[in-house]
């Protein structure tokens, strides 16, 4: 088994519930056959915990020049008055809703459970004896659906908000309706000290039986089958939650028509959803000739073999369908689409300083379109909050992106001395990389895009006013997250991420600007500091002299131009390259983060260090971070729930075995050695190709399969050539 995973038993832990969503809804299923639980979520679930007041990015643009002047003038730590003293805010958490039972007595003697996942499809199948329930989240039509095959004599089915970590003021209400074999169950939700929460509602139809209303929910005896359609919806300020109910009831209902019987509606509704599901996941895969007996073996028995192949397939395989599963409305949070505790950890939400970044990172060459819109979606319903970031904090035009937002505010308000994120400026470059890779890929330029690099080079201008004596510019205040210099604090000068990013941002709006402005953007990048290479012959993390590496950290900021920007690599710029692989030398693991690893796998491929990318994948395949579920955690020992080890992990694997930039091919750049052989298809390119990859000990062949015209380097084992590529004229390329 490569495209699903199973288990042996119920989860018992929600974290090892197995997932299903489509971007808006989604789904643990935990697999109990007597208690049959399905926690329900929706991207929009935050709860309030701040007034307008608190959320508002500060006010501090009046006070910035002095702050540049204290900084330059050598006060180490000017920066960390820079505030206007609010505590720090964290964004509004993320949450569950409640979940849904189906609950039965226990059968005797109990029979084998199995509980499975088809990443083709996105269904969560559990078996139990005769008894058989399917659960997906269509993204045809937004709604949980759950088909219980011979449910038992006797079952009772309720939603129930009693998650962990509920609030105990939390206010709630039930509704339950009815009427021959349809029952509609409703749970309003009240967020403590707020007028706003969400209402969660399923349409129950049973097949035979008969129904009676319980105090929390309905009790079916004699069914032969049970389809359940669930929705959630968060309450809109000033919305009529009873009208919006019965319009979410009537939609419901809608799609069970025509009325022939529960199995051909669940049919139905499966096609749809499987229509759009399953090309999109099926567009890239990757085959490692893995042991067909280890293939074989349940999620959590291949996590017990960590040098397995079988595992490494498995786990490719997840990482794409939680990638493709968790974006829709949003992309992926810290923990994707899913969590069962209403504690989540860091709120649950987005941190575009590393997180998000990499979780996206496949969005493109893994095909993955849907990703890329809504990273798109993101990006675009927060803009408005990202000018007033430039005005408020910087006293400029353009645009600023927060470094951690619950999805809705993209103001900067969560922020601390230890932590002064709201200094920095390298976010939005960073959120538009994979926009403008997309676009390169497709061979289409956006205009939205378009018109985000103009504000973005704005904002630069505004903002990039001060000068050394030398004539460069410097960039201060600057703030590499989440680090700061030896002789130095917090908030600095010269952060290498921050010159990358705006020379990036700078020469990217200069190449879609009208010729006057094109020539003073790209003369502003063209005075911005040099990258400084440091003492120890290391890539610095701040170009300015006097500011020291500190190496043990978790974030490899200052590798920016390598990773994702290709400004640095081996071909081009083999000095720096150099710098940047002495850096990744000497980088620690701080804490064992598992995006500190997988980062630093994909700067180690992008600069062809194999020995490198093995040992960062090796580091998550043995530090125990994967739950049985194959989502992952941040830590060690499955500590912290978290998806940025599961969602990056494919794209790890695609930049060591396939990259490219919109002028060359990049053919086994850091092969780990834990894969000595395989077959890579559907990788897409910058270029407007697509690619699929056999290789073995010694040998590959690439069949390269253009939808345009393109001259482009070819790099590989080979050596290297240039190779024209026409449209339509497939190229098969081999050693």
């Amino acid at each position: 088994m490569i495209h699903g995973t199973w288990e042996p038993a119920p989860a018992a832990r929600w974290e090892d519930a197995f997932l299903t969503g489509n971007g808006r809804h989604g789904a643990l299923v935990l697999g109990d056959p007597e208690d049959d639980r399905v926690i329900v979520t929706h991207h929009t679930l935050v709860r309030p915990n701040n007034t307008p007041a608190d959320t508002a990015p500060p006010r501090l643009a009046a006070a910035l020049p002095a702050l540049q002047d204290a900084l330059l003038a050598g006060d180490a730590t000017a920066a960390e008055r820079f505030t206007d003293d609010r505590p720090l805010r964290w964004v509004r958490p993320f949450h569950p809703a409640f979940q849904t039972r189906v609950r039965r007595a226990p059968a005797t003697p109990a029979p084998p459970v199995r509980r499975s996942v088809d990443f083709t499809t996105g269904v969560v199948t559990g078996v139990c004896g005769e008894r058989r329930s399917e659960v997906f989240v269509s993204r045809a039509d937004d709604v949980l659906v759950q088909y219980v095959s011979e449910p038992g004599p006797v079952v009772e089915v309720d939603l129930d908000h009693r998650l962990p970590g509920v609030p105990a003021a939390l206010g709630t209400g039930r509704g339950i309706a009815s009427a021959g074999r349809e029952t509609v169950l409703t749970l309003r939700a009240r967020y403590p000290d707020s007028p706003l929460g969400y209402t969660g509602l399923t349409l129950l139809f049973s097949e035979a039986g008969r129904t009676t209303v319980t105090a929390s929910g309905v009790r079916i005896e004699g069914a032969r089958r049970l389809l359940l359609l669930t929705r959630v919806r968060r309450h809109e300020p000033g919305a009529d939650t009873e009208e919006t109910t019965e319009r979410e009831i009537a939609a419901l209902r809608a799609l069970t028509e025509p009325s022939d019987g529960l199995p051909a509606l669940y049919a139905r509704l499966l096609a749809r959803h499987t229509a759009l599901h399953g090309p999109a996941y099926r567009r890239v895969a990757l085959d490692l000739e893995a042991d067909p007996t280890e293939r074989a073996l349940p999620g959590s028995a291949l996590l017990g073999r960590p040098d397995s192949t079988a595992l490494l397939e498995r786990l490719f395989a997840a990482g794409r369908y939680h990638l493709l599963s968790s974006s829709g409305l949003l992309p992926p949070r810290l923990t994707g689409l899913w969590t069962g505790h209403w504690n989540t950890a860091w709120s649950g939400a987005f941190t575009t300083n590393a997180n998000l970044n990499l979780q996206t990172a496949s969005a493109v060459a893994a095909d993955l379109p849907e990703v890329t819109e809504a990273h798109r979606a993101l990006i675009e319903g927060q803009v408005a909050d990202w000018r007033d970031n430039a005005r408020e904090i910087f006293g400029a035009r353009g645009i600023v992106a927060p470094s951690h937002t619950d999805g809705v505010s993209g103001h900067t308000y969560h922020f601390s001395r230890e932590y002064p994120l709201h200094l920095w400026t390298a976010g939005a470059d960073w959120l538009l990389v994979p926009l403008l890779a997309h676009e390169d890929a497709s061979g289409r330029r956006d205009p939205r895009v378009t018109a985000l690099l103009a504000e973005l080079a704005a904002f630069y201008e505004d903002f990039l006013t001060r000068t050394g004596p030398d004539g460069r510019i410097v960039i201060v205040p600057s703030y590499s997250p989440e680090n700061r210099p030896r002789g130095g604090s917090w908030g600095a000068v010269d952060a290498t991420m921050d010159i990358a990013a705006a020379r990036h941002a700078l020469r990217a709006a200069a190449d879609r600007a009208p010729a006057p402005d094109a020539t003073r953007l790209r003369a502003l990048a063209d005075r911005l500091p040099p990258y400084r290479v440091n003492d120890d012959g290391a890539l610095a993390e701040w170009a300015r002299p006097g500011l020291g590496d500190r190496y043990d950290h978790r974030h490899l900021s200052h590798l920016y131009p390598v990773w994702p920007l290709d400004e640095i690599n081996p071909y081009d710029t083999p000095a720096l390259a150099a710098a940047a692989r002495r850096a990744l030398e000497l980088r620690g693991s701080e804490n064992d983060s598992a995006h500190g690893h997988l980062h630093h796998g994909l700067v180690a491929a992008r600069l062809g260090d194999a020995v490198r990318t093995e040992d960062a994948l090796a580091r998550v395949l043995t530090g125990d971070y994967f739950h049985d579920s194959l989502m992952s955690a941040h830590y060690p020992a499955r500590d912290v729930y978290n998806a940025d080890a599961a969602h990056t992990l494919p794209a790890l694997l695609i930049e060591a075995l396939v990259q490219s930039t919109p002028d060359r091919l990049v053919l086994l750049p850091a092969p780990p050695a834990r894969c000595p052989r395989g077959r890579l298809t559907g990788i897409r390119t910058r270029f407007g190709a697509r690619v699929d990859l056999k290789w073995s000990p010694g040998e590959y062949e690439a069949v390269v399969r253009p939808d345009r015209d393109a001259e482009v380097e070819l790099r590989s084992p080979a050596g290297s050539a240039r190779l024209a590529l026409r449209a339509g004229e497939e190229r098969v390329l081999s050693s």
